[in-house]
């Protein structure tokens, strides 16, 4: 009897080992930093970038900004979530920290903690707002009285815009930052995961969000890929997020297999989208593993969306001097016209 019980237990042990979600395996994954210097190294420029060591740098033209171009936020258990259009979206919006060069524009430092976004939220009456956070900086320190990004580095939109696909195309200007900065309030709301080992923040409050939408916010369901990349199909987001390790040392140390030196990178006014076909391609901010159109922020001012801003200038348009005379045209004037000898007798 006894036998028959331990082979029922045996058995019913191994159905639930099959039932088990592909996602409880794919989290045993471990990898190291050698991902990110191989799967980036296509879409971009690792550097030896000074206190930071090897930092990304995308080929994305001037005027790319992280969370901001490319991409939308939806609802997910994991809290309010970045899906990137571009193809390498997978990593960089997930892991690590960006930070900002003067010259070079925007680069990304490789990190082991993943979560649905390394921003810091804010609310103001009317507007809900979000910018990267810096390497080096924890959720704790964002919480603190004395941390502050950029104003320029914030992307503030209408709170009942936070849940659409095109939020690229409602984003307010970024001239009203001061402004409405100075009339908000940090969202502290966090989420902590026990199997990463690791707290980030997850946003506005769902309950408030349907508030002010009026419209239901529905769940995104997390799934995890088994390679990297992101699809967002039908509710459910399957994403490539394994463990990372700092260094492997069955593998040796990590490291891009070709490291430019920074003063041979050109400036970021100076650089091109590298990727052709991402350029050209059709524009699909559901489906993340596509390559999406280079998108970038596309501001819109608070009090006019037809105000030219400071950095626009009209149209050039040259008019004749009083000095130019009129052009003949091809066939003359009756004076003009040579007159045509008679050939002699």
């Amino acid at each position: 009897m006894k036998s028959l019980m331990v082979l029922a237990l045996l058995a019913a042990l191994n159905t639930l080992a099959w039932m088990l979600p592909q996602e409880a395996c794919a989290q045993q994954v471990s990898v190291s930093f050698q991902l990110f210097y191989d799967e980036l190294s296509p879409h971009g420029m690792w550097v030896d970038y000074p206190h930071y060591g090897y930092v990304w740098i995308p080929n994305e033209a001037p005027g790319f900004s992280p969370y901001a171009t490319a991409g939308h936020w939806v609802f997910t258990d994991d809290g309010w979530m970045w899906i990137s259009d571009y193809p390498w979206g997978w990593a960089p919006f997930h892991y690590g920290r960006w930070g900002y060069d003067n010259v070079y524009g925007w680069y990304w430092v490789p990190d082991n903690e993943w979560g649905p976004a390394w921003v810091s939220w804010r609310s103001s009456p009317g507007y809900y707002g979000w910018a990267p956070l810096r390497p080096g900086i924890s959720i704790t320190m964002v919480f603190g009285t004395d941390y502050s990004e950029r104003n320029e580095d914030w992307i503030f939109v209408k709170e009942g815009d936070i849940t659409r696909s095109d939020i690229g195309r409602r984003y307010i200007n970024r001239r009203e930052n001061s402004t409405i900065i100075n009339r908000s309030t940090v969202i502290k709301n966090t989420r902590r995961d026990d199997r990463r080992n690791v707290t980030y923040t997850t946003g506005p409050d769902r309950d408030e969000v349907q508030k002010v939408t009026r419209t239901r916010v529905q769940s995104v369901i997390v799934r995890e890929n088994d390679r990297p990349g992101h699809r967002l199909d039908k509710g459910e987001l399957r994403i490539y997020r394994p463990q990372v390790e700092r260094s492997n040392d069955n593998e040796g140390k990590p490291a891009p297999s070709k490291v430019m030196n920074l003063k041979d990178v050109k400036p970021a006014s100076e650089r091109k989208s590298g990727n052709r076909q991402q350029k050209n391609a059709q524009q699909r901010p559901a489906t993340v593993d596509q390559p999406g159109r280079d998108r970038s922020p596309q501001p819109m001012d608070v009090k006019s969306s037809n105000r030219v801003g400071k950095d626009e200038r009209p149209m050039k348009v040259t008019l004749p001097k009083k000095d130019d005379k009129p052009q003949p045209s091809k066939s003359g004037t009756n004076k003009d016209k040579k007159k045509k000898k008679k050939p002699g007798l």
